[in-house]
């Protein structure tokens, strides 16, 4: 057993903490199990993007949700113009059309979880 003085604002307490060894193992044997499901999902996001239609890519700037899907396929956009919205950390952030086109794919819907460069739609 360790005695301790502390100091806690401006008040004085003496701990006595009692020495032993933590078992370890259980704690590292759960962390093993969920490692091996997180590989298998993004199996089935790497072929999502392959359906994407158009040339250019539009990805995922920040891991969030789809809020909103702005644009449909075969509308003509602007660079600027938003295709998609993603709500990330309480805020909503508008995902534009790189450059002037036509949205070819839109391969995510609202509600679905993304990771950063997931693609969301493709342009032509």
């Amino acid at each position: 057993m360790k005695t301790y003085t502390i100091t806690v604002n401006g008040n004085v307490y003496d701990v006595t903490v009692e020495e032993g060894t933590g078992s370890a193992a259980p704690a590292a044997a759960p962390k093993a199990a969920p490692k091996a499901a997180p590989k298998a999902a993004p199996a089935p996001k790497a072929a999502a993007p392959a359906a994407g239609a158009g040339a250019v890519k539009v990805t995922a700037s920040v891991p969030g949700k789809v809020f909103k899907v702005e644009a449909s396929v075969g509308q003509a956009v602007k660079a600027g113009d938003p295709i998609i919205i993603l709500e990330a950390m309480k805020m909503e952030i508008p995902v534009v059309a790189p450059q002037d086109g036509t949205v070819a794919s839109i391969d995510v819907t609202a509600g679905q979880a993304v990771e950063s460069g997931d693609a969301l739609a493709t342009m032509n």
